[in-house]
Parts: C-alpha cells; structure tokens; sequence
C-alpha cells in the first residue's frame, strides 16, 4: 500500500487508508473513515466515526508555541467531521491538554488550527481560516474564507463571520461580523431562519443587540443593565447576557 501504519494504531472497522499517508503510534480512528493519500496523522490524535480526511492534512503535530516542551497532549475530533486538503491541526499543551473539533464540522482547504482551541459541533470553516491558540467557537459558527481569529477569543453559536474578518475581541452568540477590526453587523438572520428559529425569537435577539450596540451611548455595562431592566426573562437574553459578562477579552465593537 506504500503507506506507514504504526503497529500500535487502533482502527476501528471499515477504515480506509490510501497510499502514502503515515499513520503514528498512540493514535485511535472510529468506524467507516476515509484517509486520503499523503495524509499524516500523529500520535495523541483522536478521531470519532465516519470522518473523512482529505490530501495534504496533517493533525496532531506539535504545538507551535514556543513555552511547550514536549508535554503529553491530544488532538480530539468527533464523528462525521470533514476534514478538507491540507488543512493542520496542532495538539494542545499543558494549558489545556486537547485541542477539539466537534461533531458533524467541515473544515475547509488551508484551514489551521492551533493548540488549545475548541470547536463545537456544526461549524463551518471556510478555506485558509487560521485561528490562533486557545480560541473558542461555539456550535453552528460559520466562519467564512480568510477570517482569523486573535488567540483566547471566542465566537459565539450560530454567528456569521464575513470573508477576511480578522477576530480581536469576542463575537456574542447570533451575530454577523464583518469588516477589520471585527463589527457587529446584524444579527445572523438567514442562518437563524435556516436552523428553524422562530421570528418571535429573531425579533428578540434584534431587541436585545439594539442595546448593545445600537447608536444610543450607552457603555456595555449600561446596555446589559437596560436589557435587564426592559427585556422580559428567558433562556435567549439570558445566554446573551451571560456571554457578554463572562468575556474577559471583551466583545466587538458597532458599526461605524
């Protein structure tokens, strides 16, 4: 097959594995993968049933991060995850032990992944996004083709990264950014709409981003304060809320 499988490599049933991929030791693959050619996969790598990964990726490789000295880490990918050509995801590091890509995510070609980050399930990563170590995405984030992402931000679900978004602060859950630095551009109405959100719910999620970031001179703080005060008790305002009070890098900025 003019492959290289370590003897120590745990695959499960129904695996595929084409010519010259390299496959190394302490390495576990689920049920019914598909390994493309010239594929490398290196020890401390994780990977759920049913993936499929394309030529050139490389997963699990060490950190690129010059305060790792050779730590025991892992890469962790769930099931139905589609892995596109050439994209490279690095392990973790002693900060957090793992880097993770969810359930049923496409990472697209030229896609990199650094030690220590999250991703969650249902995640789109168009082509050549690079994300920096430590970064958080939150279920059905897309994230659209040449965006990056500062290293410890996090994007909140179901928001709509515009193409070449460069991400230095947080992105709040059901938000569409766009432009350099990162602005609130809307809420994410179509991906809303597509995931069955109710227009109840999508009016809501409107009324509560007036507030944060509506032309009205009101800080963050007075903001959440206001939606405190006026919009009603439920799990949509309160998951917002949450969000915003827990970001430590603080979170986009308005348009202009």
């Amino acid at each position: 097959m003019n492959n290289f499988i370590h003897p120590k490599v745990q695959l499960g049933n129904n695996v595929v594995v084409e010519h010259f991929s390299s496959i190394y030791e302490d390495v576990i693959i689920g049920d019914n993968c598909w390994i493309a050619p010239n594929v490398t996969i290196f020890p401390g790598t994780r990977i759920g049933n049913d993936c499929k990964i394309f030529p050139g990726a490389v997963i699990g490789a060490i950190p690129q991060d010059l305060k790792f000295n050779g730590e025991y880490s892992t890469v962790e990918i769930g099931n139905h995850v589609s892995i596109r050509e050439c994209c490279t995801i690095n392990r973790g590091t002693s900060a957090l032990g793992t880097t993770k890509i969810g359930s049923h995510t496409l990472l697209m070609a030229y896609v990199h992944i650094a030690h220590d980050c999250i991703i969650g399930e249902h995640c789109i990563l168009a082509n050549s996004t690079n994300l920096a170590g430590h970064v958080t995405i939150d279920d059905y984030a897309y994230l659209g083709g040449m965006s990056g992402a500062h290293q410890f931000t996090r994007i909140g679900k179901h928001s709509f990264i515009s193409g070449g978004t460069m991400i230095g602060k947080d992105v709040p859950p059901y938000c569409l950014v766009m432009r350099n630095p990162a602005q609130y551009a809307g809420i994410n109405s179509v991906g809303l709409k597509r995931q069955q959100f109710s227009i109840d719910d999508i009016h809501l999620i409107q009324d509560i981003y007036r507030f944060i970031f509506g032309n009205n001179g009101l800080n963050t703080s007075q903001a959440l304060k206001k939606i405190e005060e006026e919009i009603p008790d439920s799990s949509l305002r309160n998951e917002i809320l949450e969000f915003v009070k827990q970001s430590e890098r603080g979170i986009i900025k308005g348009m202009d």
